[in-house]
């Protein structure tokens, strides 16, 4: 979410909100063009990497997309996601660097509200000032916390991996893995509903990207069974490297194969010359902060999540 809601004298704006469940080319163009530029005035995205790529490829059951035009001018967008069993749709909008203070946002997140008959979560990617005062105008709570870990990478001083017992670890080899990577990062996952839902097509979706290096997922087997995983990225533009996904099968967790498995992905990043690793994790996951402390992460910046109350 971000946004700049501070009013301003003048008359009412002449605006519209269109809602989607597809975007056509010329629209996707047009948002992901939205995007980038709010993202080099705020210095971060407004909408997260799977809302960016449910942009593209057509229509996802549960997603819709909500445009706001001003004189044909595409101003304004925000995406609601319905895809939860339990929580409420979750949400994230942007208004334009040059159109904010206009009201815009707070538009857009009225919309928002009425589209998910007032159940409604919204991030706040940054957790900016006029992000808070505008879940605050449309009367969400702050509810949920996520951290943006960092350390350096020149000069990696981490102890040589120990694996347990019977555990190989070898590279994601696209096709063959990908059942078995589905299954173990939904059980490793089950508390974390966003990250536990990935689907084939998610998977898919990731893989075309042109970051996707196999060579850097990395597996862990005890036998033939798939027992944990880390998954590296590398922001090439920022020249960062990141902890993407890191699970450990529920019956292999409390063995130190997740620790082992990250010093393996960040002696990995660390290989490419890359000066810095990055991370996500929920504030209140006191264990994983305090793991990712030990091993000189942190915190860099935090995304916030407010709801409507329940």
């Amino acid at each position: 979410m971000t946004s700049d809601d501070s009013a301003r004298p003048g008359g009412p704006l002449a605006r519209s909100i269109e809602t989607h469940a597809a975007l056509d080319p010329e629209q996707t163009e047009a948002v992901l063009d939205l995007l980038a530029t709010a993202a080099r005035s705020d210095g971060q995205q407004a909408v997260s990497e799977q809302g960016r790529l449910q942009i593209r490829g057509g229509a996802r059951e549960g997603v819709s997309h909500l445009l706001l035009i001003v004189g044909g001018e595409l101003v304004g967008y925000a995406q609601l996601e319905d895809t939860d069993p339990v929580e409420a749709p979750a949400a994230e909008l942007v208004v334009h660097p040059s159109h904010r203070g206009h009201g815009h946002g707070r538009a857009l997140g009225s919309a928002l509200l009425a589209a998910s008959g007032k159940r409604l979560r919204v991030w706040a990617h940054g957790g900016h000032a006029a992000a808070r005062h505008l879940a605050q105008v449309l009367g969400l709570t702050l509810f949920r916390e996520l951290r943006q870990m960092r350390r350096p990478l020149a000069g990696l001083d981490l102890p040589e991996p120990v694996l347990p017992q019977g555990v190989t670890v070898r590279t994601f080899v696209p096709g063959q893995d990908d059942a078995a990577w589905l299954a173990v990062n939904a059980a490793a996952f089950a508390h974390h509903p966003e990250q536990s839902s990935l689907t084939q097509r998610d998977l898919d979706d990731r893989k075309a990207e042109p970051w996707f290096d196999p060579e850097g997922f990395f597996l862990a087997f005890r036998g033939d069974e798939l027992v944990g995983f880390h998954w590296t990225k590398v922001h090439a533009e920022e020249q960062l490297g990141e902890v993407y996904v890191l699970g450990v099968a529920p019956g292999a967790q409390g063995t130190g194969l997740g620790k082992a498995l990250t010093s393996i992905g960040l002696r990995h990043l660390a290989a490419q010359a890359l000066p810095t690793a990055m991370l996500y994790v929920d504030a209140d996951n006191k264990a994983a902060v305090s793991v990712y402390e030990r091993m000189g992460f942190t915190t860099y910046e935090t995304d916030l999540m407010y709801r409507t109350e329940t």
